[in-house]
């Protein structure tokens, strides 16, 4: 039997805790690439979970997929109003 390897990225994600409770998230490298949980641990799992699948989408229609960069600093910036 053959073993397939698999190389690991990593994306950011945006957890934004939703109204009716748990969270919503997002991917901003992966447009359209969202998900949701009642707690943040299930959020996290199921982000994982929508991650690998809009890859394996990308891969299947032979698109391109735009790994973040290393590089990408987030900071939250404080602004007055």
């Amino acid at each position: 039997m053959e073993t397939v390897e698999k190389k690991l990225h990593s994306f950011t994600a945006v957890f934004e805790p939703a109204k009716e409770g748990g969270y919503v998230v997002y991917v901003p490298a992966l447009p359209g690439c969202a998900t949701q949980g009642n707690t943040f641990e299930e959020a996290q799992a199921n982000a994982k979970d929508a991650i690998e699948g809009y890859l394996q989408t990308m891969k299947d229609l032979n698109e391109e997929i735009a790994f973040e960069s290393e590089a990408t600093i987030i900071s939250r910036i404080p602004a007055g109003v």
